[in-house]
């Protein structure tokens, strides 16, 4: 099937949760968040490497996980760009030689399931892009950003949340992350650099355990997945 490479994107400064330190680097159970997410895709058998990338800050810090977790799959640790996106573009240049298939995934977001990522990345390899993604439980209104008043209710049944990993085929990635650049035009995750070609993205359902760690109403429900539904600490 061709090489599998994962980038984990982990440059964020995590504002919103309030604390002196970046979310991702937060105690959770006995280790910081990102190493477990880390420690997820290296325990897949299928993931040839792994590509982090982390404020320029945290470079020789996430190095030292690398080798204090034994994170053998981790080729390479890169400081990330000004955006997100400037960031996953910085990935995709170091994926190895041959690698054809390519997942994109949050560095606060360690228990997606390993049967949805295969899943995500078996339509990956059918469509040429995937996504996960789970629908929307509540009702969503569109709301005027300067009085707050409210303009509109899309119908809920077509509206999803999308998650990570993001899955596609490494040619057509690095294609939608050079136009976007060309044309200086930001997305809003990566399926948004590949709709703009005009190529198809396909949504594949997750679970609402794949949590995006991002404020700290976060922290305890990610404590409770953890000893509870998913991660090794849970028997």
């Amino acid at each position: 099937m061709g090489k599998l490479g994962v980038i984990i994107v982990a440059a964020g400064k995590g504002s919103r949760m309030g604390t002196a330190e970046s979310k991702q680097y937060l105690q959770l159970g006995q280790k910081p968040i990102l190493v477990h997410t880390l420690q997820l895709f290296q325990n897949i058998h299928e993931v040839d490497e792994i590509i982090l990338v982390v404020g320029a800050d945290d470079v020789s810090r996430c190095n030292g996980y690398v080798t204090s977790y034994a994170l053998t799959k981790v080729t390479c640790v890169l400081a990330g760009g000004a955006e997100r996106q400037d960031s996953v573009r910085r990935g995709l240049h170091f994926l190895q030689e041959g690698t054809q298939w390519v997942l994109v995934h949050d560095g606060v977001r360690p228990f997606v399931k390993k049967e949805h990522m295969f899943a995500c990345l078996t339509k990956a390899q059918e469509m040429g892009a995937a996504v996960l993604a789970v629908p929307v439980k509540d009702t969503i209104k569109v709301v005027d950003a300067a009085d707050h008043r409210i303009q509109s209710t899309p119908d809920r049944r077509s509206l999803w949340a999308i998650q990570t990993p993001q899955a596609f085929r490494l040619s057509l990635l690095r294609e939608a992350h050079e136009k976007a650049l060309e044309d200086k035009f930001m997305g809003t995750d990566d399926a948004s650099l590949v709709e703009r070609l005009g190529a198809a993205v396909h949504v594949v359902e997750g679970d609402y355990y794949n949590i995006k760690i991002t404020t700290p109403e976060d922290l305890p429900w990610a404590e409770w997945i953890l000893h509870n539904v998913r991660g090794e600490d849970h028997k």
